[in-house]
C-alpha cells in the first residue's frame, strides 16, 4: 500500500541516473515547505506504483509524480509542476503548461533518451544522508 501523507507529494526517479540524482538535490535545496518525498523507481515503492497504474516502463523511465489526491503526474508535466510547487523563480518554468504536452515530452523523451550518454550512469541507487534519509522511502 502506498502509504504517504495527504499534504505530501512523491517523487519517482532513476536511481541511477546521475541527471535525475542531481535532480533530486536540486529539489531538496530548493524545497522549502517540506512538499516532497523521494523514491526510485528501482524500490519496493516505485515498482508498487508502477504495477497500481500500470505504467508502461519502457515508455515512461524517469520522473514520476505521485500525489494521494491526484494520482500520477509523468514526464514533462510533472517536473512542471515540481517546479511550480518549488516558488520563485523555479514557478515561472510554470509558463511551458502553454507548450502543447506532445511538443514538452519529445524534448522531454529526448532528454531522457540520452541522459545515461551525456550525464552518465551509477552502478546503485542513490543512499540519502543519514539527515535527509526522512525524505525517502524504501
Amino acid at each position: 500500500m502506498i502509504n504517504i501523507p495527504k499534504n505530501k507529494n512523491l517523487i519517482l526517479f532513476d536511481g541511477v541516473c546521475n541527471l535525475c540524482n542531481s535532480s533530486v538535490q536540486y529539489v531538496i535545496k530548493y524545497d522549502k515547505n517540506n512538499l516532497f518525498l523521494f523514491t526510485a523507481l528501482q524500490s519496493d515503492t516505485g515498482k508498487e506504483i508502477i504495477k497500481k497504474f500500470n505504467i508502461d516502463t519502457s515508455k515512461t523511465d524517469s520522473v514520476l509524480l505521485y500525489s494521494p489526491e491526484k494520482g500520477i503526474d509523468y514526464k514533462s508535466t510533472a517536473a512542471l509542476i515540481i517546479a511550480l510547487k518549488l516558488g520563485f523563480p523555479r514557478n515561472l518554468m510554470g509558463v511551458f503548461f502553454i507548450v502543447p504536452t506532445f511538443i514538452r515530452n519529445w524534448v522531454y523523451d529526448f532528454i531522457a533518451k540520452n541522459r545515461y550518454k551525456w550525464y552518465g550512469k551509477q552502478e546503485a541507487c542513490m543512499i540519502p544522508t543519514p539527515e535527509l534519509k526522512s525524505k525517502f522511502l524504501d
